[in-house]
């Protein structure tokens, strides 16, 4: 298939797990990826993996200065964006007790005030047609210990996806979410479980999914090109579960 030939895509936290196995995905349907990291090294080394058609641009989703040159530095890619996957973030898992101011303002800054100005500054570069797709969470509708900021960064991210799929429907730019649940990547190491918590926490999280396993990020990925594409054409304000039945059974 190639659905995305002379279309450029935007992913934002698109150098590692479900971001960087989308942007292979775009890549082997035609388009032309810009992705973002705040780390220069991550964006050479995934520029070198991905080949000519992707270009990184160092940019931090928890940093206004980086969010207000955004558009700048995209623009001087391409004068349009077709696609726009809002991806970039992290989740910590903390208990209420111990949540410090500082985990709940990076998780805030980035997926909230991140995930907002991503659409803010890169909205105007995108015509008539386009579509923007964010990254939520299954803990949008199912409480899970220790994620009550997580949860409730990406509750806001997923009432953006409803906001301004009415607002930019004038424009006919269709947004919508993907809503992952237990995905097969480092995220207990970057939520910060301890390892010998690890195996204790993936067996009562496995115990809540009915298909009994974690998903892969390539199934996450399929979900996001499916709602970026003209086959979802009568698809917007929508939150996709691709959880396993987590949310539903």
């Amino acid at each position: 298939m190639n659905r995305f030939k002379d279309k450029t895509v935007v992913i934002t936290g698109g150098t590692s797990g479900i971001g960087l196995i989308t942007a292979k995905e775009f890549l082997d349907e035609g388009a032309k990826v810009i992705f973002t990291s705040r780390s220069k090294e991550n964006v050479t080394k995934t520029e070198k993996e991905l080949g000519s058609n992707a270009v990184g641009i160092v940019s931090d989703a928890g940093k206004m200065a980086d969010l207000w040159s955004l558009k700048q530095k995209v623009n001087e890619l391409t004068n349009k964006v077709d696609i726009l996957f809002v991806n970039a973030g992290f989740g910590k898992f903390n208990s209420l007790t111990n949540t410090t101011e500082e985990e709940f303002d990076a998780q805030f800054n980035t997926l909230v005030k991140g995930g907002y100005f991503t659409v803010q500054q890169l909205e105007p570069l995108m015509p008539s047609g386009s579509s923007i797709v964010f990254n939520t969470s299954v803990v949008t509708d199912t409480a899970m210990p220790g994620a009550s900021v997580y949860g409730g960064a990406k509750s806001a991210v997923k009432y953006f996806s409803k906001s301004f799929a009415n607002e930019l429907k004038d424009r006919k730019i269709r947004v919508n979410a993907v809503s992952p649940g237990p995905i097969g990547t480092n995220f207990f190491n970057e939520a910060g479980v301890p390892q010998e918590q690890q195996e204790q926490m993936a067996e009562q999280i496995l115990s809540q999914v009915p298909m009994n396993r974690f998903g892969e990020p390539k199934e996450i990925a399929k979900t996001v090109l499916f709602l970026a594409s003209d086959d979802s054409s009568f698809i917007t304000g929508h939150e996709v579960q691709v959880d396993g039945g987590m949310v539903q059974v």
